[in-house]
């Protein structure tokens, strides 16, 4: 197990060859969110920042978490090749389309219809262990289901969606999806 406090050159490479990566966090109380991500949907800004979009699932366990208390620990494993584990800890901000900083951000990112959040992740420590109990798969593609979807349901039907499925967490946490929260 190494620790290291950036992410460096070598770890970008990794990180850029994973085709799947693991986002977990938990608000101060309730249940701890782990969820797996895909598509090309994260960059490594800097030695210290990433960014990653969220698109539309069934859950919005994040958002909520992270409005709460912005800890998460993002974990990539090499599923193929030499063998690696590496988790990136920080402080998370969520941002959405109503943000002034989302256009910004999405910029990165081909447009997807699904979009639903953007997080950025300051990163204070990278680790980086064996991986030698993961086991090799074979990529075969990705799934165009979720893209598709989101296609077919269009800017509105998402919308409805969101208000549906996506407003609160399974412990009834605000997630903040369809407008920011009310200043006191």
């Amino acid at each position: 197990m190494a620790r290291f406090p950036t992410i460096s050159e070598n770890h970008k490479k990794f990180i850029e060859a994973q085709k799947i990566f693991f986002v977990a966090t938990a608000a101060p109380d309730g249940r701890i969110n782990l969820s797996p991500k895909g598509m090309d949907s994260f960059h490594v800004l800097d030695e210290s920042k990433i960014i990653w979009l969220n698109v539309t699932g069934s859950g919005n366990e994040t958002s909520a978490h992270v409005q709460e208390s912005p800890r998460m620990t993002i974990m990539f494993c090499a599923f193929e090749g030499k063998p690696m584990i590496l988790r990136l800890f920080g402080k998370a901000s969520v941002f959405h389309q109503y943000d002034r900083e989302w256009e910004k951000l999405y910029a990165h990112f081909e447009p997807n219809a699904g979009s639903r959040q953007i997080f950025e992740l300051n990163v204070d420590l990278l680790q980086s262990s064996c991986g030698t109990g993961v086991p090799l798969f074979d990529y075969v593609a990705e799934r165009d289901i979720l893209d598709k979807w989101g296609d077919k349901k269009g800017p509105q039907g998402i919308k409805k969606y969101w208000e549906t499925k996506n407003q609160f967490s399974l412990d009834g946490k605000p997630t903040h999806v369809l407008a920011a929260p009310k200043k006191l």
